[in-house]
């Protein structure tokens, strides 16, 4: 392999009862990696079944933890390793993402060029090719309520376009104080500064949340040169389980942020929109 050495790029993917299909993409996805790197494989499943398909293979470590502490509390554990190793950059990835070229080593470059990013996310694309809107201004608790309701469309549409910065150019380059967690690159000297992953997230919140704190003091990256694919499912919307879940984290980060007195946000959405004018 060519490009950054292997003590240089860590990756993390949790698993919960993946499925055969997604683990098969993740290998076909990595073997497209020109950089030397390691994977640590974070299993939540309640057996370690999954374990078989991860053996024999140096560049990966299966660690099992049936516990299931929740998707930033389980990626901490590879996260934590990173930091005891003196690792440079660190990936978090989901199950469900795969790419098709190499899309690591140029966004490690790019945050090897510039010290000041902290955090950074590629264009994550729908199966179909078309966009997701993922970078987004942080939120309050009105904007999650439009989001879900979609009502009045006059207002909808207003502001689902300012809010997830919809008019950008495609290819532009920016920084947004919301990042999605699905496929994240972390600076791990900036991590070290601002913290790992919130535990009281079990699930969702917890990239906005972590998102935040590194964009107080770092640059956060939206990255579009390349690109993921990956299948939003929006639990949440379909699953009450997944919706109390939704609630709950929702509840957690404005509690801890603020709901509706919070002038920072205010300030840093201001600052967002102003570099595109």
């Amino acid at each position: 392999m060519n490009g950054y050495p292997l003590k240089m790029i860590n990756l993390s993917i949790v698993l919960y009862n993946t499925s055969e299909e997604d683990i098969q993409n993740i290998f076909k996805s990595l073997e497209a990696v020109k950089s030397q790197y390691k994977l640590y494989i974070v299993d939540n499943s309640p057996t370690d079944t999954l374990i078989s398909f991860f053996e024999n293979r140096d560049e990966i470590e299966y660690i099992h933890n049936p516990s299931n502490p929740g998707f930033g509390a389980s990626h901490n554990i590879a996260l934590k390793k990173t930091l005891e190793d003196n690792i440079s950059y660190h990936f978090v990835i989901n199950p469900d993402v795969y790419f098709t070229s190499d899309i690591i080593t140029p966004m490690v470059e790019y945050m090897a060029s510039n010290h000041e990013i902290g955090m950074m996310m590629p264009q994550i694309l729908n199966l179909d090719g078309t966009a997701q809107h993922l970078p987004k201004l942080l939120p309050s608790p009105i904007s999650l309520l439009l989001r879900k309701i979609k009502q009045p469309k006059f207002i909808y549409d207003t502001f689902i376009e300012k809010y997830e910065l919809r008019n950008i150019p495609e290819e532009q380059i920016y920084t947004a104080p919301i990042l999605s967690g699905c496929f994240t690159l972390f600076n791990v000297k900036a991590l070290q500064e601002v913290g790992l992953y919130d535990d009281r997230f079990f699930m969702y919140f917890e990239d906005w949340d972590i998102s935040r704190r590194m964009n107080q003091k770092f640059k956060t990256i939206y990255f579009p040169i390349v690109s993921v694919y990956h299948g939003y499912e929006s639990g949440a919307n379909k699953n009450k389980r997944l919706f109390k879940i939704f609630i709950k984290s929702a509840k957690s980060y404005f509690n801890k942020w603020g709901w509706i007195f919070d002038m920072e946000r205010r300030r840093i959405n201001k600052i967002t929109l102003n570099q595109f004018k």
